[in-house]
């Protein structure tokens, strides 16, 4: 596996503070923010370290060369089954050129969403998924780019309530997601933290899903069972929930890079930092990398 980290914890940085970052922790590939240029929408969106619209291939390229770091993704996380139409297309859009841009780096994979209305059910929401999905992934196939979609819920707020904004968040919609969309270029960015949230095995679909992981994100996450118990299952997840450090939450990170080595994955493994404890100042996010790096060398050289 190649242990990284993904770049929009560090929004202040340059592409080259990135990479360089990244080389001189040892890490071997960072997953590259590129949003469009302009406001965030949420926290941790609206960073881009590769701007799709205007950047230097041979530059980026001798910057890797350079460093010996790889680029794992470029991702984005929009909503493309936006119930908005304009916007919709709008985030369509910048995934294709991506897309794109992926395909001209050398850059093998996407990492994004599929999108959902979040008043809509899950029914209705696959009717969206056939009209837009098959177009995108066809792009990816004449790319040369896997597009790895992220399993979290997009549920943590009152805005995204009552469903959330990405349908692809169990695996009962995986099945019916890569049996509708049957290529090789539509794979999984699996976060075991998401499963935790929901109160789910997180280990049986890294088994189940073996042929269809093509990327990983190392995100813990702490489950207040307390909290829970007072406001329930209707509450936003943040009510009783928050994203930490590993070691720091509920997962047991021995058993999920076990459950990787039996699958016999190799492929990024990839820092994704959200602990609010650590994001007071940058020194904070650069230490939350380390003490994560340090602290996932027991299981990932």
């Amino acid at each position: 596996m190649k242990l990284g980290y993904l770049s929009a914890i560090l929004p202040e940085y340059s592409f080259d503070q990135i990479i360089d970052y990244a080389a001189g922790q040892g890490l071997q590939a960072v997953e590259l923010a590129c949003w469009p240029q302009g406001k965030a929408e949420r926290r941790y969106a609206g960073v881009t370290h590769i701007n799709a619209d205007d950047y230097d291939k041979k530059a980026i390229q001798e910057k890797l060369a350079q460093t010996g770091v790889v680029i794992s993704a470029l991702g984005y996380y929009p909503n493309p089954l936006d119930p908005d139409l304009a916007m919709r297309k709008v985030y369509i859009d910048h995934i294709t050129k991506l897309i794109k841009t992926a395909g001209d780096l050398g850059v093998g994979m996407l990492n994004t969403f599929i999108g959902k209305d979040h008043k809509a059910s899950i029914e209705d929401n696959f009717i969206e998924f056939r009209k837009v999905w098959p177009d995108i992934i066809k792009t990816a196939e004449d790319n040369g780019v896997t597009i790895c979609i992220e399993n979290c819920p997009m549920y943590f707020t009152k805005d995204e309530a009552p469903g959330g904004k990405n349908l692809a968040c169990t695996p009962v919609i995986w099945e019916e997601m890569f049996s509708i969309i049957d290529s090789k270029n539509f794979a999984l960015n699996y976060d075991p933290s998401h499963l935790v949230l929901m109160q789910m095995d997180y280990i049986k679909p890294i088994y189940q899903f073996a042929e269809k992981i093509k990327h990983f994100h190392i995100k813990d996450v702490k489950f207040y069972k307390e909290k829970y118990d007072q406001c329930g299952f209707f509450a936003p997840p943040l009510a009783y929930h928050q994203p930490k450090l590993p070691g720091l939450g509920d997962i047991k990170w021995g058993n999920v890079v076990t459950a990787l080595n039996d699958i016999k994955y190799k492929g990024p493994a990839i820092i994704e930092i959200e602990d609010r404890a650590y994001e007071e100042t940058l020194q904070d996010r650069l230490n939350s990398i380390e003490l994560t790096k340090n602290y996932m060398h027991q299981y990932i050289l």
